[in-house]
């Protein structure tokens, strides 16, 4: 069984120590991975039927784990025969807020107040009163989050942004604190907490600290309507918290990491999640 590991450039230099650990992990469990830098790779059509080709020459490979944000790109592998991880479903929809915010709502699950606009079509007034939270549609990591206080800092904002993005309501929410949880198909691997008391953003990576979580049967049931709800290869289901303590959807990170999960415990959650992608594969 062969695959492919999928990163782009920067990405992979960034993320290399994680890139060994996933291939060290298949060989273990007798699986050729290689990495794939997406900027090496050529996709399209090619006498009628969908081609990828690298350095040239057509290529193709059992299955391919995609660890960069590209939609088209796992649309096309499927198409292709390759058995892709995440899907085009769990691609296309949770890398876009507002069209996760959408599919997770429609479960009966809690989102916050929020509002979606693409990019350079916005109104003079904002739909919410300040202040209130401004997100990229597509941003990952905190780092194109911003709170807008007054009238000036939204006309700015939206004379900036050059991306579809969300805006959000902060009431009712606690602000520095999330729960993400790490899910490898229809199981629940662990969750970690993230808190934050000097930014409204929770990320570790914003200087926030973070512990391992014991899910509530409550929290535990809301985190299984959306797994029962998608075909999940590896994913972080993040949430915050009300002012009650009631979990609220946040957003799923497609091409999770785990940084922070192997800090706080032994858990090998690459093995899990090759054993998984073997079991699928057979």
């Amino acid at each position: 069984m062969n695959g492919w590991l999928i990163y782009t450039i920067s990405d992979s230099i960034r993320n290399k120590s994680y890139i060994d650990w996933f291939i060290d992990e298949a060989k273990k469990q007798f699986i050729d991975l290689v990495l794939l830098r997406r900027e090496d790779i050529s996709i399209g059509i090619h006498h009628n039927k969908p081609v990828i080709y690298a350095n040239g020459e057509e290529i193709t490979a059992d299955f391919a784990v995609v660890r960069t944000i590209d939609p088209l790109l796992n649309k096309q592998l499927e198409q292709m025969g390759i058995t892709v991880f995440n899907k085009p479903i769990i691609s296309e929809t949770f890398n876009h807020k507002a069209y996760g915010y959408l599919a997770v709502q429609q479960l009966g699950i809690s989102v916050p107040e929020t509002y979606y606009f693409p990019a350079n079509l916005t109104p003079s007034s904002p739909p919410l009163d300040f202040p209130f939270v401004a997100k990229t549609a597509a941003g990952k990591g905190g780092d194109q989050v911003v709170m807008l206080d007054h009238q000036k800092e939204w006309e700015a904002y939206c004379q900036s942004t050059t991306e579809a993005f969300v805006v959000q309501s902060p009431k009712n929410i606690q602000p520095g604190k999330d729960l993400r949880v790490f899910v490898i198909g229809k199981d629940i691997i662990a969750a970690v907490l993230r808190e934050n008391a000097n930014d409204f953003r929770a990320n570790y990576s914003l200087g926030g600290k973070a512990s391992l979580y014991t899910l509530n049967k409550t929290e535990k049931r809301t985190v299984q309507k959306i797994i029962d709800a998608y075909d999940f290869g590896l994913v972080g289901i993040d949430f915050m918290f009300t002012n009650a303590g009631e979990l609220i959807f946040n957003e799923i990170e497609d091409a999770v990491g785990s940084r922070t999960l192997s800090k706080l415990s032994d858990i090998n959650i690459l093995k899990e999640y090759i054993t998984y992608i073997k079991e699928k594969m057979l």
